[in-house]
């Protein structure tokens, strides 16, 4: 028999070899030919090859360890930073002083215990010339009506401004969605809203203060939600420093009227007897939503057990109020009565829109400016 393992002096091996790295080199050729599986492939090394932390573990250990000592210098920067929130807090205080007898005269005129004077009211609106116009014609067909009648009716004058401060929980959307129909009642007996700074010296914080007049639901005249705070790195990651920041809150206890606590509401539950298989009605309270839990919020967690996501989103939000409170809400209060302020809030997001689409506009031309400049290979 004829032995097939040699065909003209070469093993048969060499040559099936041989084709397979033939059909190989040929189907190489035509995948690095397919300009898609190029593209994917250059992204990939350039992924690769460009993101920071690949660079920096290129870079010889002489030039790392001047990069920890720029880090170093980092950190003390961010406690200078730290430092200088220290000082602008103090400022807020000296200030909060100053603006404090114009927000004491602004109370009297809401609650009416102090009527402005002709001088205090007087403000030129924009639409002025309008305005007069339509009072003019509108004077015009009232006195025309009380020509045919007796005018004996006067316009009505009211104490100081009816629900000033409801009418503000009522404009602004991150409010009006914590308010109940039952808690409405409760907040048009609100007088005033403060916010007092922590003394020189104490832990940073700062307290709202409710102020009701006398109503028939609590006995408390002033509720109390204070708001500490935080101005300094974490040890942990000194480098998300940005500012003082709110860590946690503590309320106030609401001293309710016998069967006016809204936080809570009763239930009837029937039980039944294990053994003699008798029902019995029960009533239970369970907690209820209502502005009024803004008093008793969550504690952050001081023992270093993380909080659930649900939590964290509360403590956040709780975080996000109070301070929409002490910087917008008690600085511009009339202006969120009227909506103005509201209108302004409202621009200034559409603008910040605008300008976060053109600068994607911008960076997807320039991206083509440098493709042209540098065409992938």
């Amino acid at each position: 028999m004829a032995d097939n393992s040699f065909s003209d002096g070469v093993p048969s091996d060499a040559v099936e070899a041989a084709k397979n790295a033939s059909n190989t080199e040929q189907l190489t050729d035509q995948v690095m030919q397919n300009p898609q599986v190029l593209a994917a492939l250059q992204e990939r090394l350039d992924n690769v090859s460009h993101t920071p932390s690949s660079y920096i573990e290129t870079l010889p250990k002489a030039v790392k360890r001047r990069i920890n000592a720029l880090k170093q210098l980092q950190v003390r920067c961010a406690h200078i930073e730290a430092k200088f929130y220290e000082e602008v807090h103090d400022l807020e205080r000296k200030y909060a002083a100053l603006y404090q007898p114009l927000f004491d005269k602004r109370r009297e005129f809401i609650t009416g215990d102090v009527e402005p004077t002709d001088a205090e009211s007087e403000w030129h609106s924009e639409n002025e010339e309008e305005e007069k116009l339509a009072g003019d014609m509108k004077n015009k067909v009232v006195i025309a009506e009380n020509e045919k009648e007796t005018a004996t009716a006067e316009e009505p004058n009211p104490k100081g401004i009816p629900e000033f401060w409801f009418t503000i929980f009522r404009n602004v959307d991150m409010l009006s969605e914590l308010v109940q129909e039952y808690d409405e009642p409760i907040l048009k007996h609100l007088q005033d809203i403060k916010v007092k700074f922590s003394d020189p010296g104490q832990p940073m914080s700062f307290v709202l203060e409710f102020h009701f007049e006398p109503n028939d639901y609590f006995t408390n005249s002033v509720l109390t939600k204070t708001y500490k705070m935080k101005s300094e790195p974490d040890k942990a990651d000194p480098f998300s420093f940005e500012g003082p920041e709110i860590v946690d809150c503590d309320g106030c206890t609401i001293d309710w009227k016998k069967g006016k606590n809204v936080t809570v509401k009763t239930i009837k539950k029937k039980q039944k007897h294990k053994g003699r298989g008798t029902v019995r009605t029960i009533t239970k309270q369970v907690p209820n939503e209502s502005f009024f839990n803004f008093f008793s919020p969550l504690k952050a967690s001081g023992d270093g057990e993380s909080l659930d996501e649900d939590s964290e989103f509360t403590l956040a939000s709780d975080f996000e109020i109070g301070h929409f409170f002490r910087e917008r809400i008690v600085p511009r209060a009339v202006l969120y009565f009227t909506g103005e302020a509201i209108e302004d809030d409202d621009n200034f997001e559409e603008g910040e829109e605008g300008e976060e689409e053109e600068l994607e506009g911008d960076e997807e031309g320039e991206d083509e400016d440098d493709a042209e400049i540098n065409p992938k290979v």
